[in-house]
């Protein structure tokens, strides 16, 4: 009996072993030795590991710096208000408690942190927590904080917030006067605003080098110009910033810009940019000054700036040559201050101060920030130019005759129990009853949510029934009233809540203020 399986087995073995044995007759004829060998298309030349060895190096040191930095790296966000009118979210009740005409409207803004201590000082920038009601701070581990505005220093836009814990990672400050132009530097920040939202970007850290030194960009100053309370002062501004091509963008502010040991060199503040997005400049505080400032707020709760009292200009390549200057450095004295260190000193216009202790000043803002550096009291060496010939001084610097304004966060007025938790509620009654997808009346309904309160940032909107508050049963506006009262800011507290499909939730909540 014909087997056409079987057959086709011995066609194929057949074909088999005459491939096979011509492969060999062919190979003892040399048609297959490596001159014609076909190479494999997906064979591409491997680059030895020693050809390429400062580049795995300098990856390596880009590694370890992100490593050590990014657990002390936090994510500020900040509340604050502006009055106005919010329109309603479909129709009353199932709105914002807070949307009348005129009423304080909360707003969320953020940017970037670094912890500097393992008892949880934090520094920033002042445009971050400027006039902040509320400032919470969230770290790697996923735990957030309320913190404590410990002060500002509105003309280096620094500030210092704290958090109320210890055994935090912490960073190591570096030293900006020695860096160089032309070195690497990493800018790192936690740009997110709230973990799972479109816009959430935590941790992130670029690479750039230093591209100048001694900027002034007059943002600060512009600033303090705009505001009569403060335009009197507005000179005292110290814009003296590091530029860098490493990419800082929206929400890095605040964040530390380090060098390639992971030593913080600035603090990331500005960009320049048409569009508002990174174009390749950015800027950050030197540390050295940022943590002068940083001193004085801790120890102070404000800045007690050194001051030498004198208003002065660039020097140009005329004056260089005319005062006889070693080099187009130093600044001119344009005028003294009347009762100030400089007038006792002796200093007139037309002096050129060329150095401070020995460290050239190439610039107005470069003098600010020296003084700066310095302590009220402090005597500093001033090597002066004058008649074509130089000559040392030593002064007694002053204090800077401006109060500093520090904007503690506001504390909220005492507000009914709910609050606490950001909810306004109501019994659910036959009258309420046609607003809602229930079918039948009973028990205590949400009616309202307040924008970026507790309640409204765990998810929780308008429309659900409060079955328990940490497991005590709900039944009357005067239950939720009364467990709440119980309840202590910062504590959480967990909620079941009951929707029109007869689905349960639970929500774990931290109560507010």
């Amino acid at each position: 009996m014909f087997d056409p399986i079987r057959a086709k087995a011995r066609v194929i073995v057949t074909i088999s072993v005459g491939f096979l044995g011509g492969l060999g007759l062919a190979s003892t004829m040399g048609w297959t030795g490596p001159s014609y060998a076909m190479p494999s298309i997906t064979q591409v030349p491997q680059v030895s590991e020693e050809a390429v060895r400062p580049a795995l190096d300098l990856s390596d040191a880009f590694a370890n710096a992100a490593e050590s930095v990014t657990p002390a790296v936090v994510r500020i966000e900040v509340t604050s208000t502006r009055r106005g009118m919010q329109r309603p979210e479909g129709f009353w009740p199932f709105s914002d408690p807070n949307r009348e005409e005129g009423q304080a409207i909360p707003v969320q803004s953020g940017g970037s942190g670094f912890i500097i201590s393992e008892d949880g000082y934090i520094l920033t920038n002042n445009h971050v927590v400027e006039g902040a009601n509320e400032i919470r701070v969230h770290l790697t581990d996923g735990r957030y904080f309320i913190a404590e505005l410990v002060g500002t220093d509105q003309f280096t836009d620094v500030a210092v917030v704290k958090i109320d814990e210890g055994g935090l990672p912490y960073l190591s400050l570096g030293n900006s006067k020695g860096l160089r132009v032309g070195e690497w530097v990493l800018a790192v920040g936690n740009p997110g605003f709230g973990r799972g939202s479109p816009d959430d970007l935590d941790y992130t850290v670029t690479a750039g080098i230093v591209s100048a030194k001694g900027r002034p960009l007059r943002l600060v100053r512009n600033e303090l110009e705009q505001d009569p309370e403060t335009a009197e002062n507005a000179a005292f501004a110290i814009e003296d910033y590091i530029q860098t091509d490493a990419v800082i963008n929206r929400g890095n502010s605040g964040g530390p810009m380090v060098n390639i040991l992971g030593q913080v060199v600035g603090i990331n503040s500005a960009i320049f940019s048409p569009s508002g997005t990174y174009v390749g400049y950015g800027f950050a505080i030197p540390i050295d000054l940022a943590a002068r400032v940083m001193e004085d707020l801790i120890e102070f709760g404000r800045v007690r700036r050194a001051w030498l009292g004198v208003s002065i200009e660039p020097i140009s390549p005329e004056d260089s040559e005319l005062y006889n200057l070693p080099g187009v450095a130093g600044v001119l004295i344009q005028g003294v201050t009347e009762g100030g260190p400089a007038e006792d000193l002796g200093l007139r216009q037309s002096d050129v101060l060329y150095s401070v202790d020995g460290q050239i000043v190439y610039s107005p803002n470069g003098l600010q920030n020296l003084i700066a550096q310095k302590r009220p009291q402090d005597r500093v060496t001033l090597q002066i130019y004058r008649d074509g010939s130089p000559r040392n001084f030593q002064v007694l610097l002053g204090e800077a005759p401006f109060n500093n304004r520090v904007e503690p966060v506001s504390q909220p007025e005492a507000a009914p129990a709910e609050e606490k938790l950001g909810i306004a509620v109501q019994e659910l009654d036959m009258e309420l009853l046609p607003m809602t997808a229930f079918e039948e009346p009973g028990g205590v309904i949400i009616t309202g949510v307040t924008r970026l309160g507790p309640a409204s940032r765990r998810g929780i909107g308008p429309g659900a029934k409060i079955l328990s508050i940490n497991d005590n049963p709900i039944q009357t506006p005067d239950d939720v009233g009364r467990v709440l009262g119980t309840i202590d800011s910062g504590q959480i507290v967990s909620l079941v809540l009951g929707y029109a499909d007869g689905s349960t939730r639970v929500v774990n909540v931290q109560a507010g203020g």
